[in-house]
């Protein structure tokens, strides 16, 4: 069983390089408080000399040159110490996110499409960035306002014992008063975590689907999920604020009080003789010295709360399964994909969607698979490309079973376009440029130009340096296919998946899609997902799915004859093609 291990323990051991960085930030810190207690002892040698009558210019300058060399000194020494605690969190933090985005490509995609773009941003961007502050500052300033406390209490103890008590004595009245605000502290914070990461995912829902609020006129006032998440978050925030506001008031006024306490006993213990002038003034400089540190833990507890709640989502990711990797290259013998009594269901105890399926994909042939919606094509799609297990059965490609191959060897025999391929917003060249990372500016020309892409590039203001936009935004549905199409003939893989390549292609675009397609699946291994049954009736085999298991398969003439389902799609597609170009005969004749 793994050892739950503390929060900084977790946080350091993400990047053990940083330690040494952390480690100087720290002495630094501590160099930087005995510079900084220097002036407070050279005010008391100058105020003694007042009392004993012996200040002049020649003994009072050397002090204040301790005072100047004191202050000086801490501030240098303490900007250092922040320098590398800041150089050692911004790399914790990016650390922290490799490791992050390395585990989303190791986990099945269902893990990964299980949560939604604002929860994996929450994690990614926002919890990992909540720890960059307590760690930049929490290490150095948290080790100067822990010594310097100890130091002046210290010294208090070494004037006189009474006086010391005298300056704690605000400190365990101010954390009682702090320990009744906080009791149920953890629960509050967790829902308000919760509320957070709920508005936050709302947030991101909203805007990725402001092109349907805008189109259905749903202002953010109208559209009630987000309104009611905002308001929400607003009101679960200031009912916590308003049930702590009194005792943290209270206790922000007591804390830092050292005064009540120094004050009084020192003015008794210089009645009664047990003290100098000098002592009770350095007495009350030093426990007016204490009062920021003292202070500063109170706004701690919340900066490490926050670095307690990122650690344990960072946790809770890095713990999520992970596919299977298998160590060795497997010795794959052509590109022939076979699934043999395959089960497949999204989650444990979830309904099945793929129910015994054994299908072979012969090697440089062209297999469609058809179906009605729901039936579980894309489902098989996604498995001969492992994005996730299989429950029962196995997928082989070349005769090794794909549990077997490394995902990197695997990915060099799959390329896998769908209906709705993602672009980064990057140019156009480098979009095509990711099938091949150490491709030459030549391949990807050639690439492009295969996929018919060169004809809309060259009309683009920037051509080839265009950036796609957000998720390839800037282009029309079918101008991003045949970018992810020439992604897929610069990878050049023997196995092709194409899961509904042509849905939302207009007609204009589907002739050139249809060559980029034809470049990219030439002497392949082809499978073919489509609804256009036009574009997969020359396919060497057709096979027909529903509810997750096959209920025929052959030729396009041998399914008309005794396939009623392939049958009924095909009679729907030709009426379909059939009124679309009666719609486009009368938009001609009213144009004439």
């Amino acid at each position: 069983m793994k050892k739950k291990r503390g929060t900084f323990g977790a946080v350091f051991s993400y990047a053990a390089e940083c330690k040494g960085k952390l480690a100087l930030a720290v002495i630094l810190a501590i160099l930087s408080v005995g510079c900084g207690v220097l002036p407070y002892i050279a005010v008391y040698k100058i105020i003694n000399l007042f009392f004993e009558s012996q200040a002049s210019m020649q003994t009072v300058m050397p002090w204040v040159g301790v005072c100047a060399a004191g202050y000086t000194a801490q501030r240098i020494l303490f900007s250092f110490a922040t320098y590398s605690s800041h150089m050692a969190a911004y790399n914790i933090l990016e650390h922290i996110r490799n490791l992050l985005t390395e585990k989303l490509v190791r986990m099945p995609l269902g893990t990964v499409m299980g949560k939604t773009a604002g929860e994996w941003k929450s994690t990614i961007v926002d919890r990992v960035e909540s720890m960059e502050l307590p760690l930049a500052h929490m290490i150095p300033e948290g080790i100067s306002n822990l010594v310097l406390p100890v130091f002046v209490i210290a010294y208090l103890f070494s004037i006189n014992w009474k006086i010391a008590l005298a300056a704690m004595i605000c400190v365990p009245v101010g954390a009682a008063v702090y320990a009744m605000m906080m009791k149920n502290f953890n629960s509050q914070y967790e829902n308000y975590m919760k509320s957070s990461n709920y508005v936050n995912s709302v947030m991101v829902e909203y805007t990725e689907g402001i092109e349907v609020i805008k189109a259905f006129n749903q202002s953010s006032s109208s559209y009630k999920k987000y309104s009611s998440a905002v308001e929400d978050f607003k009101n679960y925030t200031l009912d916590w604020y308003k049930s702590t506001w009194g005792l943290m008031n209270l206790g922000g006024a007591i804390l830092p009080s050292t005064l009540l306490g120094v004050l009084p006993a020192g003015v008794l213990l210089y009645v009664s003789g047990g003290f100098t002038p000098a002592e009770l003034t350095l007495a009350v400089i030093l426990s007016l010295s204490i009062v920021a540190p003292v202070s500063w833990f109170t706004t701690a507890v919340n900066q490490f709360k926050q670095v307690q709640y990122a650690v344990r989502d960072v946790e809770t990711v890095l713990s999520l399964p992970e596919l299977p990797q298998a160590e060795k290259e497997a010795e794959i013998k052509g590109s022939e994909v076979q699934l043999k009594n395959v089960h497949f269901a999204y989650t444990e105890d979830g309904e099945k969607v793929l129910h015994g399926i054994n299908l072979t994909l012969p090697q440089k042939k062209f297999t469609a698979l058809v179906g009605p919606s729901g039936g579980g094509k894309s489902t098989v799609a996604k498995l001969i490309a492992r994005f996730w297990d299989v429950n029962e059965g196995t997928i082989t490609v070349g005769g090794a079973d794909i549990r077997n191959i490394p995902l990197k060897q695997l990915s060099q025999q799959i390329s896998y376009v769908a209906q709705d391929n993602f672009l980064f917003n990057c140019s156009l060249f480098e979009n095509i440029r990711i099938g091949k990372p150490d491709a030459t500016d030549e391949e990807v020309m050639e690439a492009a130009k295969a996929a018919q892409c060169e004809e809309f590039i060259s009309r683009l203001p920037q051509g080839w340096e265009t950036p796609a936009g957000e998720a390839g935004g800037k282009l029309s549905g079918g101008e991003r296919q045949r970018i992810a199409i020439a992604r897929a003939i610069l990878k050049n893989a023997p196995i092709v998946v194409l899961d509904e390549a042509t849905a939302f292609t207009d007609p204009e675009n589907e002739a050139q899609l249809q060559k980029s397609i034809t470049e990219l699946t030439a002497g392949k291994t082809l499978l073919v997902i489509a609804h256009r049954l036009s574009t997969i009736q020359n396919a060497d085999k057709i096979v027909v799915l529903e509810k997750g298991e096959i209920v025929a398969e052959g030729g396009h003439s041998e399914l008309l004859e005794r396939s009623p389902i392939y049958k009924n799609m095909w009679n729907a597609h030709i009426g379909a093609r059939a009124w679309q170009a009666g719609t486009q005969g009368k938009e001609q004749r009213a144009d004439v």
